[in-house]
């Protein structure tokens, strides 16, 4: 099963953790979204695929990768972490991104080691944040 044309369920849920990793059904919708109006404007944008480094974290994953956050989108399967394989190409999909995609919040994260994105239905806030 796949999440959008260019994400599969399991790279989704993918966690190092060795933990469940499963969402229900309003969090896998959740997902369908960001993928359709976040990560595949992105993708078709780049041309080539972008690495999934965190989507959907059950509240088990959240805590083991040192999430303190109870209210972190990726529990809701609203967000995704992605890259480029490089903070110069993850730089360029996300201005492209702040200009052309609908979208909850934007975050640099580390010097644009990776880019979040976060989609909410119909509540998106537009904020574009960095985390140093």
């Amino acid at each position: 099963m796949n999440i959008s044309e260019h994400i599969t369920f399991a790279e989704a849920t993918h966690t190092s953790k060795n933990l469940p990793n499963v969402p229900n059904e309003k969090e896998l919708k959740a997902m369908q979204l960001v993928a359709l109006f976040c990560f595949e404007p992105m993708r078709k944008f780049w041309g080539k695929p972008l690495k999934v480094n965190s989507f959907f974290r059950s509240k088990e994953v959240n805590k083991a990768v040192g999430s303190k956050a109870s209210t972190s989108q990726h529990l809701f399967g609203e967000a995704i972490d992605l890259t480029t394989g490089s903070k110069e190409g993850n730089k360029k999909l996300f201005e492209w991104a702040k200009s052309n995609i609908v979208y909850d919040q934007l975050i640099n994260e580390y010097d644009y080691s990776w880019i979040h994105v976060s989609y909410r239905s119909g509540k998106n806030r537009m904020q574009v944040l960095a985390i140093k």
